[in-house]
């Protein structure tokens, strides 16, 4: 049996880790509130896996995710795939209806989701009901029970169909992301490599930090990339935490480290003085390549 743990029952994060282990039996699956106890859960060895959002179409990366994984746990990526972000308005419909029956969403005093959530349906907020007070909680399903559990208050979730299904209560407004490629990637890391599913798509992630008297570094690091034609699919500056003005750099290349040329880069950023950290070699899957 798999243990997987994530965030909770009826958010994003649960839907996603279902589709990337649909067929499969023998899953336990250890639901968490805060992202903290989902990384420590598989430190701690009670997991197998965590199920971490590291990026989305909108709003990019989920730092605070990227940052755990870089400064406060040392987990392997095991694992990439993609999921639809479709959210909802959610809430109680008979609490806002008007004098002739109908749905008035001007009604609603605040509306509660993840921060990244929210964010993916600004313009929807801003047209539907401006001026509503907004509040972030650490994931979609929590701020769904929330709503469940403040009747009459006027707070409205945004979130997904099974938390409102879950939770008993209505689709005030489907699909309200501003835009309609709305994808998040979904991150598997832990100890054990994954192998149920094969890809022919594998990526391995690295962070470097360039020595502070070496002007050019950075240049140099994606020379030794680009002669060898390897491609880099992603690169993000990120704070070292240790020193104003400090940076490491995260990279995705697309490419295993079992191939020739790979190593071989790796050993040239190495010579001019950087440091290297490997955080893992993975398949990438696609939503597609899922179903």
């Amino acid at each position: 049996m798999k243990t997987i743990a994530l965030l909770p029952a009826g958010s994003v994060s649960d839907e996603a880790a279902k589709h990337l282990f649909a067929g499969e039996d023998h899953m336990e699956w250890k639901h968490h509130r805060l992202i903290a106890d989902v990384f420590q859960s598989t430190v701690n060895g009670i997991s197998d896996y965590s199920v971490i959002p590291i990026e989305n179409t909108i709003e990019g990366s989920v730092s605070l995710h990227m940052d755990w994984l870089v400064h406060e746990v040392d987990l392997p990526m095991q694992a990439e795939w993609v999921y639809p972000s479709i959210q909802n308005l959610i809430g109680r419909r008979s609490e806002l209806l008007n004098g002739t029956g109908e749905l008035d969403l001007t009604r609603i005093k605040k509306v509660i989701s993840h921060p990244v959530a929210m964010a993916q349906c600004l313009q929807f907020l801003r047209t539907r009901m401006p001026g509503v007070e907004t509040e972030h909680v650490s994931s979609t399903a929590e701020a769904v029970r929330i709503v469940r559990d403040h009747p009459g208050e006027g707070i409205a979730a945004i979130g997904t169909r099974i938390a409102a299904s879950n939770n008993g209560l209505d689709l005030l407004a489907t699909e309200v992301t501003d835009h309609d490629n709305n994808y998040t990637r979904f991150m598997l890391v832990g100890n054990e490599p994954y192998t149920a599913r094969q890809s022919d798509r594998v990526k391995t992630s690295i962070l470097v930090t360039l020595p502070e008297d070496f002007p050019g570094a950075l240049h140099q690091v994606l020379s030794a990339f680009a002669w060898r034609r390897i491609n880099l699919s992603r690169i993000e500056s990120r704070p070292t935490k240790k020193k104003l003005g400090n940076y490491y750099f995260y990279i995705e290349i697309e490419m295993s480290l079992d191939s020739v040329l790979l190593p071989a880069a790796l050993q040239e950023i190495e010579a001019i003085g950087c440091q290297i950290r490997v955080l893992g070699c993975y398949p990438s899957f696609t939503y597609e390549q899922l179903l």
